[in-house]
């Protein structure tokens, strides 16, 4: 087994009206991915708030949609496919809420 060091900062930002954020919390990224599941997000009204503020910030994102629990392997594999060759550096997930 070769050494290694394996940092993971994780930043949640919680709250009402949260989501105005995001594009200026990620305008230091190059290209995002935003992944979120089916349709609550866009029947909500959150998925054009994200999106807006992606876009005010100048924040390139692609999406990959269909999130699920137990995700099949041939999600998770898209979405490896997606990050690599749009050069992905952050991933977004978005929603969860049941």
């Amino acid at each position: 087994m070769q050494n290694f060091v394996f940092h993971n900062p994780t930043r949640i930002i919680f709250g009402k009206e949260t989501e105005q954020q995001v594009g200026a919390e990620l305008s230091g990224y190059k290209k995002v991915l935003l992944h979120y599941g089916s349709g609550s997000i866009k029947k909500s009204g959150l998925y054009d708030r994200v999106v807006a503020s992606l876009n005010a910030a100048g924040v390139s994102f692609v999406e990959l949609g269909g999130v699920q629990p137990n995700p099949l392997l041939s999600l998770v594999y898209e979405g490896i496919r997606l990050c690599r060759a749009q050069e992905v550096d952050f991933i977004l997930a978005v929603g969860g809420a049941a």
